[in-house]
């Protein structure tokens, strides 16, 4: 008898238990893009815009939500785009963490797109100019060495884990992946949606370019292009700096990849989203890094790099271009979910 009764209160937890999972997944909110910005400058709207506002105001995002562990009020429309403000260098791991771990969205079968500006190589492209990534390259796991110590040869001294010079492929076994490959047809399609995007110009950005005489990609009009990023909690500028990071992706994509974008949190991101693709939460496949150039990476020649790091006239481009770039792909999924729901566009 004793059995039996133990085998009912077990029969009826696990139906209890299967009925309390199915209403969560029932009140979880369908996401089909999940953007994620890095940070604001003031509030949310009407003020100078940052990365998130121009997201608010400009789908627009209507309804306020409250993630546990996300420091910013995240938001969302009726038509099933989040946006979340993820915080800078470390935090962007925190928070991308918490959003995906939250019981309040099925995250299933949403696109993400990272997007924020970011420090640009004058030989990529030029300031305002927007980016789709093809790799993310960790730069976090790193050995350094003063440069007023390097041994005499040296081009810098940075160099990586494991290795015992610059330019040789260490290890980061227990760090990070080091590179992240984005679905090659997933960026294809979202630059060719855009690459005829016109991006926000002056007369005061075109002062900003003028002196990069030695880089034709660096005096272009802001354009859209497919260019890589190098993430590292870090910030760096100069010239020799810009030689590792061109160095330091090619190294470690084997030749393959271009260094065009320096940020702080892509590599925490990608490595968060990475770390969850098993449990099925989300779909790696699904992942987009839009990027746009707010400064240079290093001065023009012959200049040292302060105080040529940051220009207000290229900061608020870069931010603009966010969502002039960012936004038609946005709209082109969720316009037709019922395309791209269960086929990813670009797949091969």
């Amino acid at each position: 008898m004793r059995a039996l009764w133990f085998r009912i209160v077990l029969a009826l937890s696990v139906v209890f238990c299967f009925g309390l999972a199915s209403a969560r997944a029932a009140d979880r909110i369908p996401v089909k893009v999940v953007v994620v910005t890095t940070f604001e400058i003031g509030a949310d709207t009407g003020d100078f815009a940052g990365e998130f506002q121009p997201w608010v105001e400009g789908w627009p995002l209507k309804h306020q939500i409250t993630i546990p562990g996300v420091r910013h009020v995240a938001r969302y429309s009726d038509d099933g785009v989040l946006a979340v403000v993820s915080d800078m260098r470390g935090r962007a791991r925190e928070s991308v963490a918490a959003l995906i771990l939250s019981d309040q969205f099925d995250l299933s079968k949403a696109y993400w797109i990272v997007a924020g500006i970011a420090g640009v190589d004058p030989a990529a492209a030029s300031v305002g100019s927007a980016a789709w990534a093809r790799y993310v390259v960790d730069a976090d796991p790193i050995y350094e060495v003063d440069d007023r110590d390097i041994p005499a040869g040296w081009p810098y001294g940075l160099y990586s884990n494991d290795a015992e010079r610059p330019n040789v492929k260490g290890k980061a076994e227990g760090s990070s992946a080091m590179v992240w490959t984005l679905d090659r047809g997933l960026v294809d399609w979202a630059y060719a949606l855009t690459k005829d995007v016109k991006l926000p110009d002056s007369a005061a950005l075109q002062a900003v370019r003028a002196p990069y005489k030695d880089t034709p990609q660096g005096r272009r009009p802001p354009f859209v292009l497919e260019g890589d990023a190098l993430g590292t909690v870090r910030f760096w500028h100069g010239h020799r700096r810009t030689q590792w990071a061109q160095d330091w992706v090619k190294l470690w994509t084997d030749g393959a990849g271009t260094f065009t974008m320096t940020d702080c949190e892509d590599q925490g991101i990608l490595d968060v989203l990475d770390a969850h693709a098993a449990s099925g939460k989300i779909d790696r496949k699904r992942v987009l890094v839009l990027r746009t150039g707010s400064n240079y990476s290093r001065a023009p020649l012959g200049q040292t790099s302060l105080p040529h790091v940051f220009h207000e006239e290229s900061l608020k481009a870069s931010f603009l271009a966010t969502f002039a770039v960012g936004g038609p792909v946005v709209r082109e999924l969720t316009t037709h979910w019922d395309r791209y729901a269960n086929a990813i566009p670009g797949s091969r």
